[in-house]
């Protein structure tokens, strides 16, 4: 094993010039523990002795390159914006200088780092991974998350954690109900910055960030983030770091991704023959879906194929969603349902497929797809469907990767990655057929496969197209038949029926059904054949600027061959290139019409050379219209989620303009304002923490961290200074106890009864019992005495 040569001579000066024989003896400690580690492990991050114990303890040995890269520079107290794929060590990137920085807990009231998640997922992860790192350290941390007991939210408050990791939405409520100030807070993490920026949590964040000292550490990461920071400026970054990892290699090497052309009606006995496939090698599979209605008619055909799966989305229950997330964990199931905004967050280590049964729209999102596999050196396979109205995004992706589009040849593999091809028709007919005999006698399966059409006629509306030039490129691609994924070459067995398939596809009758049939002249005969002198001149010579433009697939189809030459440096091309076409142009004596009059040496253009990598991972200059692109991108999942993010506009009579319609009938939209002047909902104040208090006799003065903890003392402190005043409290009348009103600020009937009011009022209920009992006796005496003269 190698030794750092400064480090051996450290030693041999140590030997040699050592005095003393216990500090030769600690000098030999040392050196044997540097040699038993790696070069460039954690050791050398220069964390402490109770952090190393539990990152050993965890089984970590050596720092991915994001936490090499990242914690040196967050121990150096700088802002830092990190960028890297999902499933490279982000998590112990901010928490390992996290407890470098709080070393101990702290007996001052209030926490001193507050970590932040978009999901609930995500903060559980991030609170469970917390606790096992830290688990040598006397660190408190606490997880405030949604759905959970306020009561006992605000218990754990009382027990002064030193780390509050939460969610936007709860995290607010929270701090609103207890007037949390978060003056101690010196350390903020923005986990999965991109999301919680463009999921809608504006106003959670913008509050939240208004209540954070100015002297504080912020550290955002994210599985991918754009370069410029402007439209992040929100975050209160103070000359932040970037750190951006892996941008050259957006996916990993061990990843194979395929990708196959279909209609959409051919995915989903696509998905369980291929499901069936993956589950006899026992591996675990992540099938990603547009809607929540989707997840569903897709779990109902699976359970009725046998196939077990479980099924995770948005409005699904929280108990329900742990179960299913916990079952695929543990492998009691291999195949779980998802939709995107359902599995974020959702961490699976040791995942083997993706399948993506809807392509997505970004360029970003298949990135948090796909990259879930393929994690530590592990092999992955993501496998895409894509219908026509997909296959522009298909064109942005490889834009975005800087890949090129390679089509299936008959010199390629199975093995390949990155190959689109079709799928044969054979190949399906079993799951076909098994799939119409089940919707014959389920009526059930009729109704939910007609929702989902519906919801996918949505989807598609709600979702970003795709740019202009990948439209123009795959609309000519498509006129093509292409050639079949390798991966089905081998279960082609009558290529003669297929082909006949094919052809009839791309059957395009030579005449209309006006002009079928009509031997004589009719009306609507003599129009089409007007129309047919009229255009067909305009149609050949389309199709013969076409041929002589070339095919598009012969143009972008061939693979890019690997060259292992030297690259040249650009100087000597210029300059090569420059005598070349100079000495040319002098020897030709017609002068060739130039295909664009654009001058190489001076034109600037308009959009940089990396323009679709940047616009794959960057916002747009407006903000606002980017976030509902986003939103749309992913919780598209249900129609009525759908219905409601599209922007409606309406006339305010007061601002004389059109506003977005927030529906401010509903009590639940109604917004209050905040000190900092920023508008959040009225449900989050709602004194349910002086409610708790009264209920668990806890005074004012333990407040926790807030503006009452003040007001608590400033009443002790007029009770003190009473005597001082004069005031001769011996001959002051003794006051009645009143109740205040907290909403109108007047007194109000205390509903408490002193012992003398309620001995009173037994006597007189005894006393009313006693008279009524008398007056049934004096008539039932009365009656007697009647029946007696009679």
């Amino acid at each position: 094993m190698e030794i750092d040569s400064e480090m051996l001579e450290h030693r041999s000066e140590v030997n040699e010039n050592s005095e003393d024989e216990m500090e030769g003896f600690e000098a030999e400690k040392l050196l044997a523990a540097v040699s038993k580690n790696k070069s460039g492990g954690f050791q050398a991050l220069g964390l402490s002795h109770n952090i190393l114990k539990g990152i050993q303890k965890k089984g970590y040995k050596q720092p991915t390159p994001i936490q090499r890269k990242a914690i040196p520079v967050i121990l150096q107290g700088q802002d830092v914006v990190a960028m890297a794929r999902t499933g490279s060590g982000k998590t112990a990137a901010f928490l390992l200088p996290l407890f470098e920085r709080l070393k101990a807990h702290s007996a001052v009231t209030g926490a001193r780092a507050l970590i932040i998640a978009p999901t609930r997922e995500l903060a559980v992860q991030t609170h469970r991974f917390c606790k096992d790192l830290g688990k040598f350290t006397d660190l408190q941390s606490v997880v405030i998350l949604g759905g959970d007991a306020l009561e006992d939210q605000f218990a754990a408050m009382h027990e002064n954690p030193d780390i509050i990791i939460g969610t936007p939405g709860r995290l607010l409520h929270l701090i609103m109900e207890m007037n949390l100030k978060l003056k101690t807070v010196e350390y903020v993490v923005f986990d999965e910055a991109d999301r919680l920026f463009e999921m809608g949590f504006q106003e959670q964040m913008t509050e939240t960030l208004n209540r954070l000292p100015d002297v504080r550490q912020t550290v955002l990461f994210s599985a991918t983030l754009p370069r410029l920071l402007v439209d992040f400026a929100r975050a209160g970054l103070k000359d932040p770091t970037l750190i951006r990892l892996n941008t050259d290699s957006k996916l990993p090497d061990t990843l194979k991704t395929v990708f196959w052309v279909m209609r959409d009606e051919d995915k989903y006995p696509a998905v369980i023959h291929l499901v069936r496939t993956l589950l006899e090698n026992k591996q675990l599979t992540v099938v990603f879906v547009p809607t929540k209605h989707h997840v569903e008619y897709l779990k109902e055909i699976f359970e009725k194929a046998g196939i077990p799966c479980s099924c995770v989305y948005s409005s699904l229950d929280q108990q329900a969603r742990k179960i299913a997330v916990a079952s695929f964990k543990s492998k009691i199931v291999r195949i779980m349902l998802v939709t995107d905004v359902a599995a974020r967050g959702i961490d699976i280590p040791l995942l083997d497929h993706v399948i993506n049964f809807s392509f997505p729209a970004k360029p970003k999102l298949f990135v948090h797809r796909v990259g879930r596999v393929a994690r530590a050196g592990r092999f992955g396979t993501a496998f895409s469907f894509v219908s026509p109205d997909e296959a522009a995004y298909l064109q942005d992706l490889h834009l975005f990767l800087d890949t090129p589009l390679k089509f299936s040849d008959d010199n390629m593999t199975e093995d390949e990655s990155g190959v689109t091809g079709s799928v044969p028709e054979l190949v399906f007919d079993e799951e076909r057929s098994f799939l119409d005999s089940l919707h014959k006698t389920s009526v059930e399966l009729m109704n939910m496969k007609r929702v989902c059409s519906n919801a996918l006629q949505q989807y598609r509306k709600s979702r970003p197209t795709a740019s202009a030039e990948s439209n123009k490129r795959m609309k000519s691609l498509l006129k093509e038949t292409l050639p079949l994924h390798p991966i089905f070459r081998k279960d082609l067995i009558d290529s003669a029926r297929e082909s006949m398939i094919e052809a009839c596809k791309k059957f395009k009758p030579s005449a209309t059904i006006f002009e079928i049939g009509n031997t004589g002249k009719t009306d609507a005969a003599t129009i089409m054949k007007k129309k047919r002198q009229t255009h067909d001149t305009l149609i050949e010579k389309m199709n013969s600027d076409e041929k002589e433009k070339g095919s598009y697939k012969l143009k972008y189809a061939e693979p890019r061959p690997v060259s292992t030459l030297e690259a040249a440096d650009e100087d000597v091309i210029s300059k090569v290139f420059a005598e070349a076409t100079k000495h040319r142009l002098l020897n030709v004596k017609k002068r060739v019409k130039p295909d664009s009059f654009r001058d190489e040496k001076f034109y600037i253009p308009h959009v940089p050379s990396n323009h679709h990598f940047e616009r794959g991972l960057g916002l747009d200059k407006n903000f606002s219209r980017e976030i509902q692109s986003e939103v749309l991108d992913l919780l598209g999942e249900d129609v009525d989620d759908i219905r409601k993010n599209k922007r409606q506009m309406k006339w305010d009579r007061k601002k004389k303009r059109f506003v977005l319609d927030d529906d401010g009938s509903d009590p639940k939209n109604r917004k209050i304002r905040t000190e900092s002047g920023v508008l959040v909902p009225a449900s989050y104040k709602k004194d349910l923490y002086k409610q708790w208090k009264q209920k668990n006799n806890i005074d004012y003065g333990a407040t926790y961290n807030s503006d009452e903890e003040q007001e608590g003392d400033m009443f002790g402190k007029q009770k003190l200074f009473r005597r001082e005043l004069g005031v001769n409290q011996r001959f002051q009348p003794k006051l009645r106890r009143v109740t205040i009103d907290e909403k109108t600020g007047k007194p109000v009937k205390s509903e408490l009864k002193r012992p003398e009011v309620i001995l009173k009022e037994l006597k007189r209920k005894k006393k009313i019992k006693f008279q009524q009992k008398m007056a049934k006796k004096n008539r039932e005496q009365g009656t007697r005495r009647k029946k007696f003269k009679r």
